[in-house]
């Protein structure tokens, strides 16, 4: 099985972006067969950029990244939103890619399941 996640929201000020890595992270824990898919789009992209500095015992996005990335879920950044906001130029987690719209259909058609956050 394959099971997408798209996620729009920006990484911190609302929930769902972490929302979107527990659910995916407890898949890829309890279903080690299921491929898991990210798409970053608008704001969310930002959640891939390195060296995110958070409070103590509040939730880190890029660390959840890497653990979804570490246990063999891919992550696509989409080029044109990264653009828009101007942050092609700093450094992203390594192994999340930039990407495109065509990917995300291609992805899209290829999953069983997809999740939008």
């Amino acid at each position: 099985m394959k099971i997408l996640f798209i996620i729009n929201d920006a990484p911190y000020g609302t929930e769902k972006f972490y929302n979107a890595c527990r659910l995916a992270m407890t898949i890829q824990k309890e279903h080690q067969e299921v491929e898991v898919n990210v798409f970053l789009m608008a704001d969310s992209v930002t959640g891939a950029l390195v060296n995110q500095n958070t409070p103590q015992g509040y939730y880190n996005i890029e660390r959840m990244l890497k653990a979804i990335i570490n246990k063999g879920g891919k992550v696509k950044l989409c080029g044109g939103c990264i653009d828009a906001r101007g942050v092609a130029a700093l450094q992203f987690i390594d192994s999340c890619e930039r990407s495109n719209m065509s990917e995300l259909v291609q992805w899209s058609v290829d999953a069983d399941k997809v999740f939008t956050f």
